[in-house]
């Protein structure tokens, strides 16, 4: 393949990655915007979705690690098992998150009373840890957001075998990738509490 051929290629992948995750920015944001309504009847299941997206964050984390313990023990092959599973994992909580936020109303945190707003005994009960709370929410969302394309991009140039490009992009998508995982347990344990179900 010619110089300009690989460079065309490589667009084309750039244009696709770059579509796919404003795709599913979109969609994300739909479903946070409450655009679409959702039944008022689902299935019991539903409500074992947020813990199950903790689970799979925790095993993405525990797989990440040991991704990169692979790869600087030169095992190659397991370094890409384990980024496929891991890879495999994050399609299956998007899955499940979407599923979950089109079904599910979004929980306030300190909302001990479970209707939907933070009266002022909540309020003060939470004033302490609801600002770093929803900065640290915050961080997770807009990095799950702006990592997508970066592992894409890393992928894609795995499996073309140019590793020089797959190195540069991973310096900034594994541990973006990796915060990602591990701040969305810890929203978990931190929201759960106040979920009405």
């Amino acid at each position: 393949m010619s110089k300009g051929e690989n460079k065309n290629q490589d667009t084309k992948a750039f244009r696709l990655i770059l579509s796919i995750s404003i795709l599913i920015c979109l969609v994300v944001i739909i479903l946070n915007k409450r655009v679409l309504p959702a039944p008022e009847v689902f299935p019991d299941f539903i409500y074992k979705l947020p813990l199950l997206n903790a689970c799979i964050n925790a095993t993405c984390s525990l797989l990440l690690i040991m991704s990169l313990w692979a790869v600087k023990t030169k095992r190659l092959a397991l370094h890409k098992k384990l980024n496929l599973t891991a890879f495999f994992l994050s399609a299956l909580f998007f899955i499940s998150y979407i599923t979950a936020h089109y079904f599910i109303a979004d929980t306030v945190y300190g909302d001990i009373n479970h209707n939907g707003y933070l009266d002022d005994t909540e309020r003060a009960a939470v004033s302490g840890s609801r600002i770093p709370y929803l900065v640290f929410l915050l961080s997770h969302i807009f990095l799950a957001a702006i990592v997508l394309p970066l592992i894409l991009l890393s992928f894609y140039y795995a499996l073309k075998k140019n590793f020089v490009k797959h190195k540069k992009i991973t310096r900034f998508s594994y541990p973006i990738w990796l915060y990602v995982t591990l701040s969305g347990v810890l929203v978990y344990i931190l929201i759960s509490p106040y979920y009405n179900y």
